[in-house]
């Protein structure tokens, strides 16, 4: 090793980890969020302005809600105060809001960062609250959860909610190649590894920035040391992070052609075949939540009416793996591949919004028929507003011999109801209020 080289960088860091020797510090060296970072963009003027408002930053593990911290913290003039909601309680809370307190009473202002602030309980959010409003300090809380259901909404409505997204994996593999030059990463090795393993190593991280470092760096110390070369080979990228990653492409043809097995064989209702090519895309190290984002889609346009407990289902199952992730979520995907594959079919929702989106495209300015419109005024009642309006409630049968549909297209029949399932009680009964109505017009 060339001490000269190490000579660029602390050389008592050179045994931290890759991830935390290549974690950013200036705005200018963060990978993504270029919406949020760009030049010109809202929080980077922010942050260069030293003008943050108390916020949360919400994201997906590796996506450098911890880092953004750390970069506000060197460039605020503010006390920056480093919380866990893992190792604090009530008692440590108070005792930081009285430092923050006795600051700001001498004009001083006090950064609070909270990583994880998901798990402060409701008492311990509501610590925060009173200093948040009055100025104490600005808080910035870093959550994996969604912070509508995590964060109290009194404390949630006194912080901005900034979005942080995964990496791209062309953002990751600029990374990987920075980390593999810079004098802070790899650049005192001479590392010989294929484009394709990079791009195979951004692929697997999934957008997770310290995911794909810890990869390229156990990959690197597994490398074979030849001269002054460190060579890393394909054998020792699978030994690294599984063959998984490397039989499939998340953005390529097979991404595509299981997904598309999944979702056919579900809908000819072969539950074996489907479990099948779930397994598949799970264990290639698909998204669990794209995965289940497909089957949410599904439940309504592949059995829709015909099981209306399929769309919660599917709804719960996502949540579920938002929840727990991988690997344990995969039980929970199952239960619901096996439910909507064995589950009565029906895509009569999915053809009704295509043949009404048709006439909806070509009648954009059809008039909404005066019977069913709102009249809150005098002169929409002196329109004729509203008039002849039945309240369906007030009736024996609940049905109104009432005009819905603008007149060009009065007579036309969007949703045609199929006979699997509940969908065979809803035609039943569509057909009999269909001869209702009919009858009134003849009637007439």
């Amino acid at each position: 090793m060339d001490m000269e080289q190490l000579s660029l960088f602390d050389t008592e860091h050179v045994y931290d980890p890759l991830a935390s020797r290549m974690r950013p510090e200036n705005l200018d060296e963060f990978a993504g969020q270029t919406n949020l970072l760009g030049k010109g963009k809202l929080l980077r003027q922010l942050i260069e302005q030293d003008r943050i408002p108390s916020m949360i930053f919400w994201g997906p593990p590796g996506v450098g809600k911890t880092t953004l911290a750390g970069i506000i913290a060197k460039r605020t003039h503010a006390e920056f105060v480093n919380f866990s909601a893992v190792t604090s309680g009530i008692k440590e809370i108070r005792e930081v809001m009285a430092q923050a307190e006795g600051r700001r009473r001498m004009g001083g202002k006090t950064v609070l960062f909270v990583d994880e602030i998901h798990r402060f309980n409701k008492a311990q959010q509501d610590a925060f609250l009173p200093f948040v409003e009055k100025g104490s300090i600005i808080l910035i809380g870093a959550t994996t959860e969604n912070p509508s259901f995590e964060i109290n909404s009194a404390l949630l409505s006194r912080c901005r909610v900034f979005v942080l997204h995964s990496l791209s994996n062309e953002e990751l593999v600029q990374l990987i190649r920075r980390a593999l030059t810079s004098p802070k990463g790899l650049g005192y090795l001479e590392v010989d590894i294929s484009s394709e393993m990079i791009e195979k190593i951004a692929a697997f991280a999934n957008g997770d920035a310290r995911t794909a470092l810890n990869v390229l760096e156990m990959a690197v110390a597994n490398g074979e040391i030849t001269g002054e070369k460190t060579i890393v080979t394909m054998d020792t990228l699978m030994q690294c992070i599984g063959k998984k990653s490397l039989l499939y492409d998340k953005k390529g043809e097979e991404h595509y052609n299981l997904i598309s097995a999944l979702h056919k064989s579900m809908r000819n209702s072969d539950p074996d075949a489907a479990v099948y090519w779930l397994a598949r895309m799970l264990e290639a190290g698909e998204d669990p939540l794209y995965v289940a984002r497909r089957l949410v889609r599904f439940a309504s346009e592949d059995i829709g009416m015909a099981d209306s407990s399929a769309l919660p289902l599917a709804v719960a199952a996502y949540q579920a793996c938002h929840f727990l992730g991988m690997p344990e979520c995969n039980v929970h995907l199952s239960h619901a591949v096996i439910y909507l594959s064995t589950a009565p079919k029906s895509n009569s929702s999915y053809m009704a919004y295509e043949a009404a989106k048709e006439d909806a495209k070509e009648m954009l300015a059809e008039p909404v028929p005066l019977v069913i419109r709102n009249a809150p005024t005098d002169l929409m009642k002196e329109l004729h507003y509203g008039d002849g309006y039945v309240y369906a409630h007030d009736t024996k049968e609940k049905i109104v011999r009432m005009q819905c549909l603008p007149d060009s297209v009065k007579n036309r029949v969007y949703y045609r109801p199929g006979i699997q399932g509940d969908e065979k009680v809803i035609k039943d009964r569509m057909e009999r209020i269909k001869q209702w109505r009919n009858k009134g017009v003849s009637e007439h």
